[in-house]
């Protein structure tokens, strides 16, 4: 088998695709769509599907928004992952436009040559990253099982060959007092937002005494109605993270008591809950990087450890958790400039740039490379999956 010419097959599909993927990434920018709403990009991504010969399972797993396509009879079965929900406000400033795309690509030009180099395939919609938690209820349904191999690409201002990807839950707050006329009778009230103010005060305390890789910011989300009425209500919504999912539910702990010690203190109460679903922190495969490093050469880009070069891009994804469940890779590609954020206006409009466009096609033709490897060399998936092996077992990310 003369995989140079199968690389070379699928680079040059992704050569054919490449008028089709780059105006499905620029509609799906122009169409955001937040959180399990994106009824425009699985349209438009399946019908591309459909129409290049793969067949695929709309609204797969019970999710409205989600979709599988599977591709190949015999081999180890790699998945390509798109997700195409943008976020409230900024639209499409962390480039899922790209990612879905990319993924679109990639998977059609792996399936061209899948028979050829016995493999199998697996081309999936992941709706509602930004917080949604689309894949951890994929994994939940079964989507991820028997799935040899995961992989997607992410826009960034550099070539890296991971984004940082720490756990993070989010946590909702309540605190519930008494009102009362806050000039004539300030002593009859129970004030709910002071109860609020010192909760806060306590988290940013204990900020001082957490680990370098651990986050905790939170927004007042209610803080009562008129100056002159004791708040008998107030909210507060909290993002958590830690390094690893181990070490985020210690640290989710003393905020919780943080804040309820806040509500005691006030003579209030405190309602809670815990919101959608935990994110796990992201385990690159280092085999698998190499393969795609190696790849992603091949069509001019060198991708770089962002340790070493001190451009380190922080945040969280429920690709974690697939992570947890099969070798996976999150490789980040450039679309914008030196210092411009993902999560940015400055970023949104890049992701719609010629440069935005550029990382379409190459990163579906470094993916479509790197499944031509797991599925050809069996020393390069025996060493993923010896790595894969050594990832901790004992938690829960589903």
């Amino acid at each position: 088998m003369d995989v140079d010419a199968l690389k070379q097959a699928v680079c040059d599909r992704v050569d054919a695709l490449a008028p089709a993927l780059v105006e499905a990434s620029r509609a799906i920018h122009a169409h955001p769509e937040l959180n399990y709403e994106e009824r425009f990009a699985h349209q438009l991504l399946t019908d591309l599907l459909e129409a290049n010969g793969v067949a695929p399972v709309r609204s797969a797993y019970g999710i409205e928004t989600a979709f599988d396509a599977a591709v190949g009879t015999t081999g180890p079965t790699i998945a390509v992952l798109c997700e195409y929900d943008a976020l409230p406000g900024l639209g499409h400033a962390c480039g899922h436009n790209i990612i879905a795309t990319a993924g679109l690509g990639a998977g059609l030009a792996a399936a061209a040559v899948a028979e050829q180099a016995g493999g199998r395939l697996r081309i999936m919609g992941t709706p509602a990253e930004e917080g949604g938690g689309g894949k951890v209820k994929m994994a939940r349904a079964g989507a991820f099982d028997g799935i040899d191999a995961a992989m997607m690409v992410h826009p960034a201002d550099a070539d890296l060959i991971r984004m940082d990807c720490i756990a993070i839950q989010e946590l909702e707050v309540e605190y519930h007092g008494r009102a009362a006329h806050a000039a004539a009778a300030p002593w009859e009230g129970l004030n709910a937002l002071d109860a609020a103010v010192l909760g806060y005060m306590n988290v940013a305390t204990l900020r001082q005494h957490i680990r370098p890789n651990e986050r905790i910011h939170g927004i007042f989300t209610k803080a009562g109605d008129k100056p002159n009425i004791v708040p008998s209500e107030a909210a507060m919504d909290w993002y958590i993270r830690s390094g690893t999912i181990a070490s985020l539910q210690p640290l989710k702990d003393r905020v919780f008591t943080s804040l309820q010690s806040a509500a005691t203190a006030c003579g209030c109460t405190m309602d809670h809950a815990w919101v959608g679903e935990t994110y796990a922190d992201m385990i690159d495969n280092q085999a698998m990087v190499r393969s795609y490093v190696e790849n992603a050469a091949r069509v001019g880009r060198t991708v770089q450890d962002p340790a070493a070069i001190g451009r380190r891009v922080v945040g969280s994804t429920d690709m974690g958790n697939v992570s947890y469940l099969v070798p996976s890779i999150h490789p980040m590609i450039k679309v914008a400039p030196d210092g411009v954020p993902i999560h940015s206006v400055d970023f949104a409009a890049f992701a719609a740039s010629d440069d935005g466009d550029r990382a379409v096609i190459d990163g579906a033709k470094a993916m479509a490379m790197t499944v031509v490897d797991l599925w050809t060399n069996a020393e390069l998936l025996v060493e993923v999956r010896a790595q894969f092996a050594l990832r901790p077992t004992d938690v829960v990310v589903y």
